[in-house]
This record gives structure tokens, C-alpha cells and sequence, in this order.
């Protein structure tokens, strides 16, 4: 039978067909790891926090993973390969890792992002990244850190991005030098976080790192930059100058932050926080913006640049200035003094002349009494003895 005309001629059922030419084209989906959630979509992303009980990063990560997050574990250390097999201890760490480089490919070729924090990570050994060649993002913030090896980033030649927030303040200087030795390596690092660590410096190596864009050195203990670190900042061969961010350092306004109050004013735009840093010390200037002083007033003590001398010579032009208007208050009440004095000269004039005159008299006075008291004639008469009797007149004696 014909097909009625405009109707059209009926077909098999496309769906299913669909559906299992998906099916084949598609590979099954990797299994996400024990204590972890994974969400799908164009990059999968694995999010494990499972407190005290995760111990080391999982094992059973797919190998198709972007990024992978792991927050409230207890890692405590990364040995050497930590993700690419190293989780039992040093030798077997070197062996998985050994051995995943022998088979010419690494456990997780794709990830890109690794967040790290709130580990309690306290030791990062040599090689720790090994096997993550495509890793461009790494945050260690909020963790411990007391030992970091010299060579912990040497296995990530694309990392991009470094966070290392509130993390290096427990390790003192023999961190920081060891945090100079790891980064020599990342000659591709744009962005790095040092915010919250005490630093009383920065790492020489993270100026000089040539691509670097931004640098966040937030609530630290810097005093200052020298002319040797403003000098690193530059850039040459035309690649852009970072950005520095240094809000919330406990600023010394002596006369070493000369340099650096000048390099501020000609880049201002390269410190976005700029208007934000204020002075720690000396008590002078203490809480005074930094870009708002002059550098005539960042003087510094002879012989003492960086101790208490520099506070006392840097209190120098707030007393002087305290004394000026001191005295030009004493010199408008004298003035006002003799203008009176000068409007009232006639009855001061008459008051002094009733001064004098009352005085004159009180002295008169005091004259005549003693005139009166020293005459003789007004001495008065010796009293007759205490046994003797007064002759009468009618006695005849």
C-alpha cells in the first residue's frame, strides 16, 4: 500500500540506535577514589576532605583528573612521587616513581590544579610533584610547613601559579632558604602567594623569576624593600615588570625607606595597595599613610639607622613645629598684655599713685609708734619691793 501524500514513510527507531552507537564510542568512566567526590563535566574535578582518617593522597585517582582538591586530610608529609605512586615510604616512593618514568607515562598526565590546604602538611621531600607534568596550579596554603626540600617543584616545568598563604611562618630562616632553592627551577611562575608568613624578607628567587606577574606579600614583617630588591623587580628585554602587593607590613618610615618611598611614586600602578601601607615606626609617624610623607622627613640618628636614635631624630620636626606654635601663643598673650596695659595707662597710672601714697602712710605710721616707744620720758615707773611699806605723809618719818 502507497503512502498517502505529505505523510512521511515511517522509519526504524532512531533512539536506541543512538544510544548504542554512544555507548561503544564511549570509554567507561574511571572510578572515583575512595573518601573522594567526583563531579563530572569537560574537566573532572575530585574533591576529598575526609578529616584525620585520608593519611596520604589517594591511589585510585582517573587518570583523566583536571584538578583535584584534598582540604581537612592529614598528610602531615609528601614524600618523593606522593601522586605518582610514592606513598609507603622513601624507597617505594623513588621506585613507583622510577618505574612510572620507565614505562614512559605518569599516573595523572592532565592535572592541572592540586589544592592542598588545611593538611597539616609539615614536610615537602625532594621530587614530591614528580609525575604531574601538566600541573600549572598548586596551593599549600594554611599548612604547617617546618621543611621543604630544595627540590620539591623540580618535577613542574608548566607550574603557573603558587600559593603558599599562611603557611611558611613555623619553619624560620632555614625554610625560607631552603623556599629560595625550590623555586629557582620555575622559570614559568606567574603568580606567587606569600601572604601571612612573618617575613622579615623576600626570597631573592622569587623576584628574579622572569615571567613573574604578581607577587602577594600581605601581612608579613617587612620593614621595607632595599635598593637590591626594588633593583630585582626590573625587568629587562621588554617582558612586563609584577605587580607587588605589600598591605599590612609594619612599615620602618626611617631614612633606608627612602628608596622605596621613591619607587613607589614612580610606579604606582605596579603596588595596587598602595594607599593602603602605613607606617609602623618610629611613634612620630606612626599610622601615617607612606606615599603622604616627605623625604626630607625619613631622617635617620647618626651611627643608628635602625634603632631607637632614628626615632628620636625622626621626633625632631613634630617638636619643632610643637614649639613654634608654643611660642607664637606666648608671643599673642604678650601682646594682648601690653595693648591693655597701654589702654589703661591713666588708671594705672592713678592705682599706682594710691599705692604709693597708702604705702607712704602705713610707713608714717609705723615711724611714730616706734618714735613714741622709745622715749624715755614714757618709760614707765620700777615697781617698789614686795616687803616694804609705803611711807604715808602723815607719818612725819
Amino acid at each position: 500500500m502507497a503512502p498517502r501524500a505529505g505523510r512521511p514513510e515511517p522509519r526504524g527507531p532512531l533512539l536506541p540506535g543512538l544510544l548504542l552507537v554512544a555507548a561503544a564510542l564511549s570509554r567507561p568512566a574511571a572510578p572515583c577514589p575512595f573518601q573522594c567526590y567526583c563531579f563530572g563535566g569537560p574537566k573532572l574535578l575530585l574533591r576529598c576532605a575526609s578529616g584525620a582518617e585520608l593519611r596520604q593522597p589517594p591511589r585510585d585517582v582517573p587518570p583523566d583528573a583536571r584538578n583535584l582538591t584534598i582540604v581537612g586530610a592529614n598528610l602531615t608529609v609528601l614524600r618523593a612521587a606522593a601522586f605518582a605512586g610514592g606513598d609507603a615510604g622513601p624507597e617505594e616512593a623513588e621506585a613507583g616513581a622510577a618505574g612510572a618514568a620507565a614505562a614512559g607515562g605518569v599516573r595523572l598526565p592532565l592535572l592541572s590544579a592540586l589544592r592542598l590546604t588545611h593538611n597539616n602538611i609539615e614536610v615537602v621531600e625532594d621530587g614530591a610533584f614528580d609525575g604531574l607534568p601538566s600541573l600549572t596550579a598548586l596551593d599549600l596554603s594554611h599548612n604547617p610547613l617546618r621543611a621543604l626540600g630544595g627540590g620539591a617543584f623540580r618535577g613542574l616545568p608548566a607550574l603557573r601559579s603558587l600559593q603558599l598563604n599562611h603557611a611558611l611562618a613555623r619553619g624560620g630562616p632555614t625554610l625560607l632558604a631552603a623556599l629560595d632553592t625550590a623555586l629557582a627551577p620555575l622559570d614559568e611562575l606567574r603568580l606567587l602567594g606569600l601572604a601571612g608568613n612573618a617575613l622579615s624578607r623576600l626570597p631573592p628567587a622569587a623576584l628574579r623569576r622572569p615571567r613573574l606577574e604578581q607577587l602577594d606579600a600581605r601581612l608579613n614583617a617587612l620593614a621595607g624593600l632595599g635598593p637590591d630588591e626594588l633593583r630585582a623587580l626590573e625587568r629587562d628585554g621588554g617582558l612586563p615588570a609584577p605587580r607587588l602587593l605589600l598591605a599590612d607590613n609594619p612599615l620602618r618610615c626611617g631614612c633606608a625607606a627612602r628608596p622605596l618611598l621613591a619607587w613607589l611614586r614612580n610606579a604606582t600602578e605596579r603596588v595596587p595597595d598602595a594607599r593602603r601601607l602605613r607606617c609602623a615606626s618610629p611613634r612620630a609617624l606612626q599610622d601615617r599613610p607612606f606615599l603622604d610623607l616627605d623625604e626630607a622627613r625619613l631622617r635617620c640618628a647618626h651611627g643608628d639607622a635602625e634603632g631607637r636614635g632614628e626615632e628620636v631624630e625622626l621626633a625632631g620636626p613634630e617638636l619643632e613645629a610643637s614649639y613654634v606654635f608654643f611660642g607664637l601663643v606666648l608671643a599673642l598673650i604678650g601682646l594682648i598684655f601690653l595693648m591693655v596695659l597701654y589702654l589703661n595707662r591713666r588708671g594705672i597710672q592713678r592705682w599706682m599713685r594710691n599705692l604709693r601714697e597708702a604705702c607712704r602712710d602705713q610707713m608714717e605710721g609705723y615711724h611714730y609708734r616706734y618714735e613714741q616707744d622709745a622715749d624715755p620720758r614714757r618709760a614707765p615707773a620700777p615697781a617698789a619691793p614686795a616687803g616694804s611699806r609705803a611711807p604715808s605723809p602723815g607719818s612725819g618719818l
